[in-house]
C-alpha cells in the first residue's frame, strides 16, 4: 500500500472512489485472444481516457486512442463504465474522473518493474482481493459494481 500512495495522494475521498472504481474494472479486464495485460497498458489507456476528457473540456471532440490493442480494450470499459455510471444517474464529473485517471497512470508507469511487467497489477489485484475465478463469473458478487444509486460510488 504505502507503495502506492504517491500516485494517490492529494486525491479527494470522491477522487479516490473513483479510483477503485477504475481499478474494479481494471482487475476484470481480459484482453482477446493470447495477449496478456500490462502495467503499460493499464497506463495508456487510463492515459487515453484522461486526454480524451481534458480535451473535451477544452471544447474539443477528440478520442485519444492507445497503442496496443489490449490498451485500446481497456480504455474502452473505462468509457463504457463512466456512461454505464451516468445512465443510471450517478453524477461523475469529467475533473474528477480525469485526474483519478491520471492517478492510475501515474501509479502504473511508477511501480511497473521491467523483470515484472504487471507488478502493478499484481499490487491493485492483492489490494482489492480480486478472485479471477470468482471475477470470471458474471453472477458473482467480485463481479459487480454497483452504480445504480444516484450520487454515490460502491464497489462491491
Amino acid at each position: 500500500m504505502a507503495a502506492l500512495l504517491p500516485s494517490m495522494a492529494g486525491l479527494t475521498e470522491r477522487q479516490n472512489q473513483l479510483f477503485f472504481l477504475f481499478q474494479s474494472v481494471i482487475a476484470r479486464s481480459r484482453p482477446d485472444g493470447l495477449a496478456k495485460l500490462t502495467d503499460e497498458d493499464v497506463a495508456e489507456a487510463a492515459s487515453a481516457c484522461a486526454s480524451t476528457i481534458e480535451t473535451a473540456a477544452k471544447g474539443v471532440l477528440y478520442e485519444h486512442t492507445p497503442t496496443t490493442l489490449p490498451a485500446q480494450k481497456l480504455a474502452g470499459e473505462l468509457r463504457a463504465l463512466l456512461a454505464e455510471a451516468r445512465q443510471h444517474g450517478a453524477t461523475i464529473y469529467d475533473r474528477e474522473a480525469a485526474i483519478a485517471l491520471r492517478a492510475i497512470e501515474k501509479g502504473a508507469r511508477m511501480l511497473t518493474r521491467p523483470e515484472d511487467s504487471t507488478y502493478y497489477l499484481s499490487l491493485m489485484n492483492r489490494l482489492l482481493q480480486v478472485n479471477h475465478a470468482a471475477a470470471a463469473s458474471e453472477g458473482s458478487p467480485a463481479a459487480k459494481t454497483d452504480i445504480t444509486k444516484p450520487g454515490s460510488i460502491i464497489i462491491r
